[in-house]
């Protein structure tokens, strides 16, 4: 784990944020912080952290708003949830928003640290085991296309917009309603079931290209994850 990655928190208590950003410092890590939730997407359009530590509580835009919207469109990034409210831990850390872990206040600096170490160390282990073998799939972002060993196996908007999410997070479990968020952008309510069909429609055109693969698993319960070792 390089001591170098870059962190962002965002956090509106400046004494917090302060100790915090304080702490990692010394421990060898690049700190940005901010002060609201509304500065959070602008700044992440124009930089890649390895981490963000998110406060539950935030003035323009809530913790539990933005960690669903920085996992749906920055899969890759690491989230830990700061927060005072005890009861909301299974929702920050539940498939309803996919934080990566959390911090409840009052906290020791020590255990900042050592919670952004052991997520950063899980990370860099799940990248050391990903398969040195080409992706069975590729997407072609542009055409809105995704091909194997080089021909389109014809998927629609809505059914490139899955894959392509979970694609962009291996192994990652996403929830009915988070694979929702990513196929309908206007909030229209659809059910649990369109998802379900979706789905089982993509899976079966990946399958009459690749027979021999099962790339998409179904959590029984929970949803689905892009498995591309399979």
């Amino acid at each position: 784990m390089p001591n170098d990655a870059s962190l962002l928190i965002v956090e509106d208590e400046p004494k917090i944020a302060r100790l915090m950003a304080d702490y990692l410092q010394t421990h060898g890590f690049a700190v940005t912080t901010l002060e609201n939730g509304e500065a959070a997407m602008p700044w992440l359009e124009q930089h890649a952290p390895a981490l963000i530590l998110l406060d539950l509580m935030l003035p323009g835009v809530d913790g539990l708003t933005l960690c669903r919207e920085i996992r749906q469109r920055y899969p890759h990034i690491a989230i830990i949830m700061v927060t005072a409210k005890v009861e909301e831990v299974d929702r920050l850390l539940g498939l309803e928003l996919g934080a990566d872990d959390y911090i409840c206040k009052p906290f020791s600096p020590r255990e900042v640290v050592a919670r952004v170490k052991a997520v950063l160390r899980r990370i860099q282990a799940a990248d050391a085991d990903a398969p040195t073998n080409p992706a069975p799939v590729t997407l072609n972002d542009d055409g809105w296309q995704a091909l194997v060993n080089g021909q389109d196996i014809g998927l629609t908007a809505v059914e490139f917009q899955l894959l392509r999410v979970m694609m962009h997070a291996p192994g990652r479990i996403f929830s009915r309603e988070q694979l929702m968020d990513h196929m309908y952008r206007d909030n229209r309510i659809v059910s649990e079931r369109t998802v379900d069909s979706h789905v089982k429609k993509l899976r079966k055109k990946i399958a009459d290209a690749l027979p021999e693969r099962d790339i998409i698993r179904s959590v029984y319960g929970v949803g689905y994850k892009y498995h591309p070792e399979a």
